[in-house]
């Protein structure tokens, strides 16, 4: 049984790294332009589309809310599992900045396309913190949405429970802009592959795009209220498809 987990795993990380490698020349080219950037961020969810039919791994989207295209929303969801990135290019048709940890963009080639694509955060850098809420800000100003894990990053470490408490930043954004957040439940993923166990486990990948909550008239008194709607919401999806 261990040998045949083993080639799985060796068969999984070859169809990741043989799709991307496959795609990043025209990664490269996208990226030269901004207004080729749309290009680049389709490469990027096809790279999604095409891996995980290829590991056995279909993703099934309950759309309790289907977002437009064309309009720009925050996108908050839990964090279990490095498959979460690669997952949301397959749930969300949207085009979208990643807000991201600064450490990605020193992964070779990926690094590189994280960097120029999506956003980088340093949490523990003021003045990183303070960049990437102007590069989230301007996004969201020229109608792209944004994605971001508000637990900081994959914190929880007993799942199905997510971790508190959430960061400000995509609540501050959110009513700043006045845009829509949009809470994103991934419901099993640490099932299938878990921060602290990198090896997959072959089963549906189960994800809820939940209807979104109005920042209409909202203020940066109203984050708090914000911050526990979306983790209640969450919360209450992975407790409900995990009891």
């Amino acid at each position: 049984m261990r040998i045949f987990k083993t080639l799985y795993n060796i068969w999984a990380a070859f169809w990741l790294l043989f799709i991307f490698l496959l795609l990043f020349p025209f990664f490269w080219l996208f990226l030269q332009k901004e207004s080729w950037k749309p290009k680049a961020h389709y490469l990027n969810r096809l790279w999604g589309k095409l891996y995980f039919p290829m590991i056995g791994v279909p993703i099934r989207v309950e759309y309790r809310f289907q977002p437009d295209t064309q309009k720009a929303y925050v996108f908050c969801a839990n964090h279990f599992s490095y498959l979460d990135i690669a997952a949301m290019g397959v749930v969300l048709k949207n085009y979208y900045a990643f807000v991201g940890k600064s450490a990605i963009k020193k992964v070779p080639l990926f690094g590189y396309m994280f960097s120029k694509l999506h956003i980088q955060v340093d949490r523990e850098d003021r003045s990183s913190r303070a960049k990437s809420m102007t590069r989230s800000v301007r996004a969201l100003q020229n109608g792209r949405s944004i994605v971001i894990f508000p637990e900081g990053g994959i914190k929880s470490k007993t799942p199905p429970l997510m971790h508190k408490p959430l960061k400000d930043g995509a609540f501050v954004m959110a009513v700043q802009q006045q845009v829509p957040i949009v809470p994103v439940t991934f419901v099993n993923n640490y099932k299938i592959m878990f921060d602290s166990n990198p090896s997959l486990t072959r089963m549906p990948l189960r994800v809820v795009v939940h209807e979104p909550i109005s920042t209409i008239g909202k203020t940066q008194e109203d984050i708090e209220a914000l911050k526990e709607e979306v983790f209640q919401v969450i919360q209450s999806t992975l407790l409900a498809y995990n009891s």
